[in-house]
């Protein structure tokens, strides 16, 4: 078993949904996309680790956007559903979905083409600091009571 304390998992989702656009005044065309959304989770190191709960989590917290246009699904009906905004605002409102489920999201990342994407990290914020030490100070326990047990 290693001596690492956490793992770090990445999953991609895809949203299928439209959007349109207002550059200089100007709005464009609505036109579909797939955007594909990635996650970088830091996990406690534990056996077992159960994929199939983040994945649920986060394919949940997207379902009420899939197949919609953007600009008329709250609140990019009000926040230009920019590849920006969207990032911004769905990495801030997924991290405590992960937390719920005993994750810490380090980074997000969307794209909206191979070639276009934009991320957002969250490894050095204060919050992310924080779970990281709490859940490190609670795994260092365990081992330090495991260890007195066994003398």
């Amino acid at each position: 078993m290693s001596d690492k304390i956490f793992r770090i998992y990445r999953f991609k989702f895809y949203l299928n949904a439209s959007h349109h656009v207002v550059f200089n005044g100007k709005e464009g065309e609505t036109h579909p996309h797939t955007w594909e959304f990635t996650l970088e989770i830091l996990i406690r190191r534990e056996e077992n680790q159960q994929f199939s709960v983040y994945e649920k989590a986060v394919e949940d917290f997207f379902a009420p956007y899939q197949n919609q246009t953007m600009n008329d699904t709250p609140p990019f009906d009000t926040l230009l559903p920019t590849l920006e905004n969207m990032v911004e605002w769905f990495g801030e409102h997924l991290r405590p979905v992960v937390r719920e489920v005993g994750g810490t999201l380090l980074q997000f990342e969307g794209s909206e083409t191979p070639t276009r994407s934009y991320l957002v990290q969250y490894s050095a914020d204060d919050e992310t600091l924080a779970s990281v030490r709490k859940d490190g100070d609670k795994v260092l326990g365990q081992a330090f009571d495991t260890l007195l047990d066994s003398m």
